[in-house]
């Protein structure tokens, strides 16, 4: 039986740290659901650094289908959550659906992979962070220090079923330590 897999995402999701996730996943023969605020086309965006820019610069990039709505979604139905960066994390984050679905992960102990920005999702729901180790965009390390967890400044971190990538490039270790977990 094929694995489940769920992704969180919403409009401005990090194009590569969306679809990287995605179609790895569907390769391994993963059974996989987008799910965002609504079912839909999402705009993603690419997030680049531009010589002279303080921080990274924004560009829309492609449109993907969500396949389901966060209020649809039963956890219990699935085996691993991946939750990429960009900006939707800091939106949808505020959904109240979306609290309940990441904390069944932590607590089932089901493989979850959090990119980048991914980590603003687990500020609003402290008790899932409080005493792990993770490494997110240097930006959000505040906020993983706000909510009782440890920021590792490192691109790449396991802490038991949590594997998490500081950013976009460090998707083919996240996604091999994931896959590992979730055929584990």
């Amino acid at each position: 039986m094929s694995k489940k897999v769920l992704i969180l995402a919403g409009d401005a999701v990090e194009a590569l740290e969306v679809y990287y996730p995605y179609y790895r996943c569907l390769e391994a023969g993963f059974d996989v659901t987008i799910a965002a605020p609504s079912a839909k086309k999402l705009q993603t965006v690419v997030h680049d650094f531009v010589d002279g820019v303080d921080t990274y610069i924004e560009r829309p990039a492609y449109g993907l289908e969500a396949h389901e709505a966060f209020e649809n979604i039963k956890p219990e139905e699935y085996d691993g959550l991946i939750i990429p960066g960009g900006r939707a994390p800091e939106y949808i984050r505020l959904n109240e659906s979306v609290p309940s679905i990441v904390k069944h992960f932590f607590e089932a102990g089901k493989p979850i992979a959090a990119v980048c920005h991914a980590a603003q999702i687990f500020a609003t729901i402290p008790e899932v962070i409080k005493g792990r180790e993770l490494t997110a965009y240097i930006a959000c390390k505040p906020e993983v220090k706000a909510a009782g967890g440890t920021y590792v400044d490192k691109n790449l971190h396991v802490d038991q079923n949590l594997v998490s990538g500081h950013a976009w490039p460090d998707l083919p270790g996240l996604m091999r330590e994931f896959i590992k977990l979730l055929e584990g």
